[in-house]
């Protein structure tokens, strides 16, 4: 078979440095080398864990074919949750808990734990998806479910080269269902020096579901219709020598809400004021002076030196990132005496800065890694409670902000941690693994006055309210992994291990909440009870896992399968009447099995299927029941088969999500949609074709039935009843230079 130069991209704590390989569509001895499962480039046959590799072939014909990274990554990764189609990625789980998500190895997820890691990155930047699943002790906070290392593109070939990319996706039921892009890239390599310049722009309109009515406006987490995303990706390196290497990337990226139709509320929002969702409908005529959406920037300087040290491999990031995440007005109930409705938004921005840095020693048998991580970060969250008359006059769509408040305590992070992790060959066959990561934070909260105080204060119910003393909580956390693989050879394995990761504390959702009461001879708002730092510490939930897997790659054959069982002493819910975070002393355990297996023809023929398997509980009352739904995940099976001749790729894939009920009558409902990819690749570009939801499947999305569940104490299901979306028609065009 032909054969064709490529890149083969490693990155270290978010250090990109690559090398020239010949490779081949049919060659199976070339191994995927990724960083995912230990900070540093290693051989997937030498990970004693589950990886998984998504290539940039795979992620393009996904994408091009219409399919957004979030439902990309359910269909390609088993142990990934089902995602929304909105914004957001709450509840996208992996082996039922939270996953730590990072581009080049700079970590996305927030000490304040907000959900829209993937909403960061549009899939032309994107070279490839890593993930490790379950439990990992080497990255800390936030992946005890698993980690998704998002690799972005550098130049692939000598010299100049650029790539050119439009589309245009609908379903036909209206003049506004379409969403239009176009990308480009332009990049340069040379012996020492490359670069490269990325920009994507997306512009969403409507979505409408298989009974062809547009689907409501998600105004919790905000959703993706009538949104239009901008992202810049630039990247360079330089090579000194054969043992130093420089690197840099920059990106900016903005997600925000652009048109002029939403969810009317009815007259004086009355279907939120008497629960009347008849009066619930899209309109024209959406305005707000608040920006709806994501913003963020992030930079890296990332540098590598080898026989440095004692002969070590040293590898340093520097990092920085700015978010300024925007939501959707969401009516509330004030006290005025009596209880007046209006709506706000809430303004969350997050400032980080880091460092990380490794070194890696080999002996014969044995290799140390070891290293310091040090994170910093700032949150502030503010509101804006909009013109009353306005909102009621009507109906929600019209939102000026008459009040700029507080929404959540501002506070400022400190994470230092130190770990080192050894490998040993035991045999020539028979490797062992472990290590220690010890990490402590330190969390500053400053004083704040609860948010409904501050909105009564503000629309002249009482003069002042007293503030819920802030301070500052220190706590700190030991995790360890031991692991031990059984190498037949490269392409066949068999491991057991035990891993801890830890869930940090959300300190803006944790603290700042209280109990009031109007003193009527001061007029102030005085503090009966609160959730503050003096009283109630922070604390991490950690959570033991334990793994045993099997994988192979023989000839045509690819199959790895795992089965895993995640524990943990406490559980994270939350309120549904004030949606703060709690922490109960209930334990929480996850048992399954995640796996995939494919074989590929000769003839250009491949099949396969993949799938999790899972069961989630919690132990109340001396009793193991259902974890509830809104935290819990669903099994799925994934099947797919395709077939590649000459210049022509097809693809037919179907997804399959079980139904999940928990122990008190909540239900996630089971359905199946299927997508059919096409491509066919000219002398002068390629053209995809996609049939997203290919037989119409009427359902309700994951999230929308988990928000349901969340805000059920409004009483009004049908406001957060999201469709999925209807059957869409995808053609995309891409010329390469």
């Amino acid at each position: 078979m032909k054969k064709y130069y490529t890149q083969v991209v490693l990155l270290i704590s978010g250090l990109v440095f690559s090398q020239d390989t010949t490779d081949s569509l049919a060659s199976k001895n070339i191994e995927d080398v990724v960083i995912v499962a230990s900070r540093k480039p290693t051989k997937i046959s030498e990970i004693p864990g589950t990886v998984w590799v998504v290539q940039k072939e795979k992620i393009q014909e996904q994408a091009k074919s219409g399919v957004p990274i979030k439902e990309m990554l359910s269909i390609l990764v088993p142990g990934i949750d089902i995602g929304p189609q909105g914004r957001t990625n709450y509840g996208q789980n992996m082996r039922g808990r939270s996953a730590l998500i990072m581009i080049d190895g700079v970590s996305l997820n927030s000490i304040r734990m907000i959900s829209r890691q993937l909403d960061a990155i549009d899939p032309f930047n994107i070279e490839r998806i890593e993930v490790l699943s379950g439990a990992s002790s080497i990255y800390g906070g936030n992946a005890t479910g698993g980690i998704i290392n998002i690799i972005t593109k550098i130049p692939s070939k000598i010299g100049i080269s650029g790539e050119t990319e439009v589309g245009l996706r609908s379903g036909f039921i209206s003049g506004e269902d379409h969403d239009l892009r176009a990308a480009q890239s332009l990049a340069l390599k040379g012996k020492k020096l490359f670069g490269r310049l990325g920009i994507a722009y997306q512009q969403n309109g409507g979505v409408y579901g298989a009974d062809r009515k547009q689907v409501f406006t998600d105004i919790t987490q905000t959703d993706l219709q009538y949104n239009q995303s901008l992202d810049i990706l630039a990247t360079g390196g330089y090579t000194f020598n054969r043992h130093h290497t420089v690197t840099a990337s920059l990106q900016y990226y903005n997600s925000k809400f652009n048109g002029d139709r939403s969810l009317y509320l009815g007259p004086d929002i009355a279907a939120f004021t008497t629960k009347n969702a008849g009066l619930l409908e899209m309109r024209d005529g959406f305005s707000s002076d608040k920006n709806i959406g994501t913003e963020r920037y992030m930079g890296t300087v990332t540098y590598k030196g080898s026989s440095i040290l004692g002969n070590q491999d040293l590898y340093v990031q520097f990092a920085t990132r700015g978010e300024k995440l925007g939501f959707y007005p969401f009516p509330g109930t004030v006290k005025l005496p009596a209880n007046t409705s209006y709506l706000s938004s809430s303004q969350q921005n997050t400032f980080y800065s880091g460092i990380k840095a490794l070194l890696s020693k080999s002996w014969k048998n044995l290799n140390f890694t070891y290293g310091l991580d040090v994170d910093l970060e700032r949150f502030e969250g503010n509101q804006s409670v909009y013109d009353t008359d306005l909102t009621m006059a009507s109906g929600g769509l019209v939102n000026q902000t008459k009040y700029s408040l507080g929404r959540y305590p501002t506070n400022n992070s400190e994470s230092y941690a130190g770990y080192i992790q050894a490998k040993y060959n035991l045999l020539p066959k028979l490797q062992l693994n472990g290590g220690i990561r010890y990490q402590t934070i330190n969390v500053k909260v400053d004083d704040f006055v609860g948010s409904q105080q501050q909105t009564q204060v503000a629309m002249g119910y009482g003069a002042s309210a007293s503030a819920i003393p802030g301070g500052e909580s220190s706590y700190n956390v030991s995790l360890f992994n031991a692991g031990l693989m059984y190498r037949f050879n490269e392409k066949h394995q068999v491991w057991g291990t035990f891993s801890q990761g830890v869930s940090l504390a959300d300190p803006s959702k944790y603290y700042g909440i209280g109990a009031y009461k109007l003193n009527t001879a001061t007029g102030n708002w005085d503090i009966t009870s609160s959730i503050n730092v003096q009283e109630q510490p922070l604390q991490a939930v950690k959570t033991n896992q334990f793994e045993v897997g099997y994988r192979i790659s023989s000839g045509g054959l690819k199959a790895q399968i795992a089965g895993f069982l995640s524990a943990s002493d406490k559980n994270i819910t939350v309120d549904r009447t004030t949606l703060q975070i709690l922490v109960n002393d209930l334990k929480l355990r996850n048992t399954g099995i995640e796996a995939e297996i494919s074989y590929s023809m000769n003839n250009g023929v491949y099949f396969g299927a993949s799938g999790l398997l899972i069961q989630s509980q919690v132990h109340n009352k001396e009793d193991w029941q259902k974890q509830e739904i809104y935290n819990a995940s669903p099994s799925k099976l994934v099947s797919f088969i395709g077939y590649n001749i000459s210049r022509w790729s097809f693809r037919f894939q179907s997804l399959q999500n079980f139904k999940l009920r928990d122990d008190i009558s909540n239900e996630i409902e089971g359905y199946n949609t299927s997508d059919l990819l096409m491509g066919y690749q000219f002398h002068w570009g390629k053209i995809n074709l996609g049939i997203q939801n290919l037989f119409n499947t009427d359902y309700q999305t994951i999230w929308s039935k988990r928000s349901q569940v969340l805000y059920s104490s409004y009483g009004l299901p049908e406001l957060f009843n999201y469709k999925g979306r209807g059957r869409t028609f995808n053609i995309f065009y891409t010329f390469s230079f």
